[in-house]
């Protein structure tokens, strides 16, 4: 690992550390702020540390400063030589972003259940990016101990949204006089909505006033915040082990713009660069590996290569599909085609007489 790459890394993994300090402490002064500032900032050395541990760069010709948290992500979502992340994951870093946008430039209030979902999704996430990019586990720099005392119970997400809700129209009960803490906390689930739609995350006051228009009116969460409706919340394990991930649920795309469109976010650019991620056809992974291209396709079906998102995509350019493998694919196939008999492997998945062949 490279001296710069090792230093982005340490830093890192002490932020995510030090933000998972300041949401264990008992006291509540500047803990909210502190945890999500630390986060985003463990989420922008990693991803740095990231780009040039794969041979990319985060530093513009004739730029003094590197580049910032937006570019980072887009770099790492877009670039073909660099490319780590998936789509739906920029969904949690814009969120966790946008969040720590608004703790640190104005005021937000946030639940304690909304607090720990972005949490321990953010150390799921950075634990996914630790694993993949530099084939570490996330356990080997954290104590070994049980999860804090909690006062409060996890929600399901429908609850969870439906009671950040209820909380707003408690807070704008005429006579409270908290309309202010009501915008703060509305705030917070326009960041997240706005996010997984991927547009510009920081809503304006009169964008706030509308939504206390919309609460006041009667309409329900799902109505208010589309956005949130459209994910769905998965927890694997338990304890120490806790994997918690944001998805968009299924049917439900993506959206993809130009870069530079004006109110889009990270997830908004339009991936340029996937032909030289999966810039590999059927035929040069045949010839790489020795093997007829027939062949070739069985041994892939065989581990099953397309449905790994690393290795294969069909990539459509106007009205063409094209299938196409990364390097990634050679590279398990060059060292898994030893261990097997293909013999064996053709005489099970060979192709069957009137079959549709797809390479």
């Amino acid at each position: 690992m490279k001296r710069e790459v090792r230093l982005l890394h340490a830093n890192a993994l002490d932020s995510l550390i030090l933000s998972i300090e300041h949401f264990n402490r008992p006291w509540d002064r500047g803990r909210v702020s502190s945890v999500l500032i630390l986060l985003d900032h463990a989420f922008e050395q990693l991803l740095k540390a990231a780009i040039l541990h794969r041979g990319g760069k985060i530093r513009k010709p004739r730029e003094r400063q590197t580049i910032g948290f937006d570019e980072c992500v887009r770099k790492s979502l877009t670039d073909g030589e660099v490319r780590f992340l998936t789509d739906e994951q920029t969904l949690l870093l814009q969120e966790i972003n946008g969040l720590r946008d608004a703790a640190y430039h104005h005021l937000i209030e946030i639940s304690e259940q909304l607090l720990y979902l972005q949490t321990q999704a953010g150390v799921t996430l950075f634990r996914d990016i630790l694993r993949k990019v530099f084939g570490e586990e996330l356990a080997a720099s954290l104590p070994e101990r049980v999860l804090p005392l909690s006062t409060t119970p996890a929600l399901e997400p429908v609850t969870l949204f439906e009671r950040e809700v209820e909380e707003v129209k408690k807070l704008l009960r005429p006579g409270s006089r908290r309309q202010l803490q009501a915008t703060a906390r509305l705030k917070t689930l326009a960041i997240l909505d706005g996010a997984v739609k991927g547009e510009r995350i920081q809503p304006s006051n009169a964008e706030l006033r509308k939504l206390v228009k919309r609460i006041r009116d009667g309409l329900t969460w799902e109505q208010l915040f589309p956005g949130i409706a459209s994910i769905q919340i998965t927890a694997e394990g338990y304890g120490p082990s806790l994997s918690l991930r944001i998805t968009k649920k299924e049917g439900i795309p993506i959206q993809l713009v130009k870069e530079g469109t004006e109110g889009s976010f990270v997830v908004g650019v339009k991936r340029v660069n996937e032909l030289d991620f999966y810039n590999l056809t059927l035929a040069q992974i045949a010839a790489k590996v020795d093997l007829s291209e027939p062949r070739t396709l069985e041994v892939i079906r065989h581990f099953k290569l397309q449905e790994d998102e690393e290795c294969f995509k069909l990539i459509q350019i106007g009205s063409s599909k094209f299938r196409r493998y990364s390097r990634k694919a050679l590279e398990r196939l060059s060292a898994t085609i030893p261990s097997i008999s293909i013999d064996e492997v053709w005489a099970v998945h060979r192709p069957q007489k009137n079959r549709v062949r797809a390479s």
